[in-house]
């Protein structure tokens, strides 16, 4: 007989499935095994596996869900400083052509009246300003509202769906 059955009512050396204390006396020399509470009832039935299942899923799903939506609010806040730096930009870009145009007007005022220097720097700015708008015109003539390549699969999809074996 070992120790661990002549001490057996004093303790239980941890073996599975048994219970009561899990460490055995000092001096014994038996190992602890760790104590393992497992139900009665392994078998659970088919449904139960699936609603457990389900109910994984769907946290899984809201998690992913919220992770999407902190991810989307970090970009966004991303983008929406990167847009403000983009019209500060803008904005002293402006600044620097009113700025350059004035420095244009107060050199063309040192050989001709001011007023005359103003006239042609606002005629160049005229001029320029019509060839952007020309060109912007033409080019928008041919852009299609429409997406073509996405109405073009999705009538073959459709196809498809009415006659899968084509």
């Amino acid at each position: 007989m070992s120790s661990a059955e002549t001490a057996g009512s004093a303790f239980t050396t941890g073996v599975p499935g048994t219970s009561g204390n899990t460490y055995p006396p000092a001096g014994t020399g038996d190992v602890p095994y760790p104590r393992i509470d497992a139900p009665e009832d392994d078998q659970s039935s088919l449904g139960e596996l699936i609603g457990e299942l389900t109910q994984d899923l769907s946290k899984l799903m809201r998690q992913e869900l919220e992770l999407a939506k902190a991810e989307i609010r970090e970009e966004a806040s991303k983008a929406g400083k990167a847009a403000g730096m983009l019209s500060a930009a803008g904005f002293a870009g402006y600044m620097t052509v009113v700025l350059l145009s004035l420095a244009l007007v107060f050199a063309l005022g040192a050989i001709m009246p001011l007023g005359w220097a103003a006239l042609i720097v606002a005629a160049l700015w005229g001029i320029a300003g019509f060839a952007l708008f020309s060109t912007g015109r033409a080019r928008l003539k041919h852009v299609s509202p429409k997406p073509e390549r996405t109405i073009e699969t999705l009538k073959e999809d459709a196809e498809w769906a009415r006659h899968p074996t084509k």
